[in-house]
């Protein structure tokens, strides 16, 4: 008789949440990469939802991977962006990367929660857990995030009134939350706002649909977690393990099959901690 795999036990995880849990990738990149062929188990070509266990034999791009499988808890960092630095590990045009200001993994690598503009600044959050980063990142879960915006001008009541029922965009309609005025000077006046959303560029799209044109964006909050006032720009900051079991408890549960949308985890739970740690997403 041959190799038998623990693979086929009903509770051994799914070979791509196996590999996303290890911080080898979120779970749409590498079911990508299961599809494309770049994932063997045991000499054979992976399919997804293959179930695997520790005794199995898992490469990745022809290289052995370390599985765990045992509960282990995820590492996050706050980070606060800079203008200037782009979320990508590779630009063609050389711009710095927030990449290069994280701490070192052991193993794994960061995965980003969602991205920030290359002119845009605040909050970025990172984790080795691929589980973690889609409960934050996917619109199903619409984790909520908020940005303190300066805009050229001054919105109007119906304006305003327009931004929080919703605008049409290219990609579909999309509103705020809550959009509140926050003070300014001259011609430059300020607004926090938060959305359920993380599509590219759409804090600034849904002003400029509306005649107005965003001078500055900070991400402020991403989820439960807000922006520390003592990090400073271009700081990392670890959340602690009391900190990450609280985020987690927050967020929705992670959803195995289609269900109802679960609700903004804001307005459902207070804070994490002292410091009012809130989590946020894409601009």
């Amino acid at each position: 008789m041959g190799h038998v795999s623990v693979s086929v036990l009903d509770n051994a995880p799914k070979l791509q949440k196996a590999l996303a849990d290890a911080g080898h990738g979120s779970r749409r990149e590498i079911e990508a990469w299961i599809t494309a062929g770049r994932v063997n188990v045991n000499g054979e070509p992976a399919h997804i939802g293959q179930r695997v266990g520790p005794d199995d034999k898992v490469r990745l791009n022809g290289r052995l991977v370390q599985l765990k499988f045992y509960h282990r808890l995820p590492r996050v960092v706050m980070y606060h962006k800079p203008e200037g630095e782009i979320v990508s590990r590779d630009d063609p045009q050389g711009r710095p990367s927030v990449f290069s200001r994280l701490p070192r993994l052991n193993n794994g690598r960061w995965i980003s929660i969602g991205r920030l503009d290359f002119n845009s600044c605040g909050l970025l959050l990172f984790t080795n857990d691929g589980s973690l980063a889609n409960r934050m990142m996917h619109p199903k879960y619409e984790i909520e995030r908020e940005y303190a915006v300066r805009v050229l001008g001054e919105a109007t009541p119906e304006v305003l009134a327009r931004l929080r029922d919703g605008v049409q965009l290219e990609d579909g309609m999309a509103h705020f939350n809550l959009i509140v005025e926050s003070g300014g000077e001259g011609a430059n006046h300020w607004y926090k706002v938060a959305l359920s959303e993380g599509r590219n560029r759409e804090v600034r799209r849904m002003f400029e649909a509306v005649g107005l044109t965003v001078s500055r964006l900070m991400r402020v909050r991403y989820g439960p977690v807000m922006l520390p006032p003592r990090l400073k720009r271009g700081q990392a900051l670890d959340l602690t393990p009391n900190e990450v079991e609280a985020l987690m408890k927050l967020l929705p549960p992670e959803q195995q099959t289609r269900v109802n949308r679960q609700p903004p985890v804001s307005g459902a739970s207070p804070p994490l901690g002292e410091e009012g740690f809130w989590f946020d997403n894409d601009e």
